[in-house]
């Protein structure tokens, strides 16, 4: 069955310890830890999305053999591009060049370069679109998929903790080695919902230019509203997927050895995950909607009162229309979902692996579900842990508002094919940054001499129009040897 094969990590050297971060901003240690986690990675001055993209396509090309001849997909999910025009042909440029610089054939010429996007689901949709590519005029083929973003807030802002940088790339072949995509059975949800968190290019107007004159994407973002928004996008994409199921949503809760949500921080997944196992209670039969019932008593939740409000229509345009975006639409499920969180009812469904990992990237936007699935399964991968055949569960979510469930199963010899992941090399090179430095990043500065790992992508120059051809704002990528 087609599906996953491989996966490999990038993330900059550059680190914030959030323990450091409360100590300059004032802001509460303990919380921070709770909700958020405990760092986040910063890009250098001289690194984009491109090129962490085209560093972690390199390794996964290196660590799975892969022929690059035989790349007919190569598909870019992102919110941090900076070219209006292309898109994943600038990764397949340096990937191409580098290979060449090895004595190697390039990517193969009859091969797609997509770019998606939609907020952070951006990866998500090129999955299922390398996933369709391969199960119809791709079947000889093999496709990969590479989610690279910038999370970067404002100073003082509620989301700035929640920052981060890196890139997955995911190797997808016909016939899958780490995990089975089960295509036929997915859920998706969409709506627009106006001012969630959005990035009007009106905020680049009057930027003063960075070292490598990259913008500073600080996004536009109403904290509850965006909150409300993901919660009520994964409550839409489960009424779906619940639909294609042919068991009961508890039963197939039962049985799923892995959840992975996306994550822009660590309490929004719980959440997410909480939220749509009650639905899957509100939805069942006689003893599901009694066991649902058992838990909004220990809160003293009305039981009616709690299934009107999971299964119920919602408008949350009408929220803005109002000026009320503030508005808690889920009182009752949060209140639920609070107590359920620290059942032990949730952590069987719940997945640690990774987990730990996870609190020091931060939040990658496109890459933060896809680097929590590597983080897990580099783990499991080295433990006594048996995922073979057995069902993992995947939920991405992009603002404005998207969702999507995919089912998987783990392949017979996904043990193999999660080894050569080695998420937690990725970690290791590290340079924490004191306040001074991290300002200085933060406004798109060099924080001292440039820090170089071989074997990555960065931006050696930018065009300024001089030469006798227009290249300007073209950037030229050198590859660290």
């Amino acid at each position: 069955m087609l599906g996953l094969s491989g996966m490999a990590v990038y993330l900059p050297s550059y680190r914030v310890q959030l323990r450091h971060w409360c100590d300059w901003t004032g802001n509460s240690w303990d919380k921070t830890r709770a909700v958020v986690g405990s760092g986040f990675r910063m890009r250098g001055a001289d690194e984009n999305a491109y090129t962490m993209a085209a560093t972690a396509v390199l390794r996964l090309i290196d660590r799975y053999d892969i022929d690059p001849g035989q790349i007919g997909f190569l598909g870019l999910g992102t919110e941090s591009s900076t070219d209006n025009s292309a898109g994943a042909v600038i990764v397949r440029g340096m990937l191409d060049h580098a290979l060449v610089g090895r004595g190697l054939a390039p990517i193969s010429r009859a091969c797609e370069v997509p770019e998606f996007k939609h907020a952070c689901l951006g990866g998500f949709y090129a999955m299922k679109a390398a996933a369709r590519y391969l199960a119809t005029d791709g079947a000889d083929r093999l496709a990969i998929v590479v989610c690279s973003d910038v999370a970067e807030y404002e100073r003082f802002s509620s989301g700035e903790p929640t920052q981060g940088a890196g890139a997955v790339a995911m190797l997808l072949e016909p016939r899958a080695r780490l995990l089975e995509i089960e295509l036929g059975l997915s859920g998706s949800s969409s709506a627009y919902r106006g001012l969630d968190f959005r990035k009007p290019l009106s905020r680049f107007m009057g930027q003063t230019g960075s070292d490598f004159l990259q913008p500073r994407d600080f996004p536009i973002f109403n904290g509850k509203y965006s909150t409300t928004c993901y919660l009520d996008a994964v409550l839409s994409a489960f009424r779906d997927f619940y639909l294609r199921l042919d068991a009961a949503p508890s039963a197939f809760f039962d049985e799923v050895a892995m959840t992975f949500l996306h994550r822009p921080y660590q309490r929004m997944a719980e959440s997410g995950l909480a939220f749509a196992y009650l639905l899957g209670l509100a939805l069942g039969a006689d003893d599901d909607r009694a066991r649902l019932g058992a838990l909004a008593a220990r809160v003293d939740v009305s039981l009616d009162a709690l299934i009107e409000e999971l299964t119920g229509a919602r408008d949350l345009q009408q929220l803005v229309d109002e000026g009320n975006v503030s508005t808690d639409l889920f009182p009752l499920t949060s209140a639920v979902a609070r107590g359920f969180r620290e059942s032990p009812e949730f952590a069987a469904i719940t997945t640690s692996f990774g987990t730990e990992r996870m609190q020091d990237v931060g939040n990658l936007y496109t890459a933060a579900l896809p680097a929590w699935m590597a983080a897990a399964l580099d783990e499991a991968a080295g433990t006594d842990y048996d995922l073979a055949g057995r069902r993992v569960l995947s939920v991405g979510y992009g603002s404005g508002d998207a969702a999507e469930v995919m089912v998987m199963r783990g392949a017979p010899d996904w043990r193999d094919a999660a080894r050569r992941i080695e998420f937690a090399a990725a970690l290791h090179h590290v340079r924490d940054l004191d306040a001074e430095a991290y300002g200085a990043l933060h406004e798109g500065r060099l924080c001292g001499p440039r820090v170089a790992q071989p074997g990555v992508f960065y931006i050696d120059s930018v065009g300024d129009g001089a030469a006798e051809f227009d290249d300007r704002g073209i950037e030229y990528y050198r590859l660290q040897t």
